[in-house]
């Protein structure tokens, strides 16, 4: 099982419109296949990082994962929003394996 964490950069005066993002995502991203951790908007501290956190078994599973969610409509549509809305300023995926249970496994 492999965890990948985006973390973005996102414009601290458009918080509300990456929150929306993260809903969608919410939606979507079960739907095609990925096992949804959350969205996490900022709060407190840093105003400009936030964070979207799933699972997924392995690389080959991502590929087909994110050609599902690329043709799911909320999918589009989300991408859509991010691109005319302009909240996200950078974003970066890190792949990580959990160490902490027998085999890699997530609890």
């Amino acid at each position: 099982m492999l965890t990948c964490i985006i973390q973005y950069q996102i414009d601290p005066t458009k918080r509300a419109a990456f929150a929306e993002y993260g809903q969608r995502w919410g939606e979507a991203i079960p739907r095609c296949g990925a096992d949804l951790v959350g969205y996490f908007a900022p709060h407190e501290g840093s105003s400009t990082l936030a964070y979207g956190i799933y699972h997924i078994e392995n690389l080959a599973t991502y590929e087909e994962y994110r050609a599902r969610l690329a043709a799911d409509p909320l999918g589009r549509e989300n991408y859509l929003f991010a691109q005319s809305e302009k909240f996200i300023l950078k974003e970066d995926r890190t792949w990580l394996t959990n160490v902490s249970t027998p085999q890699g496994g997530s609890t």
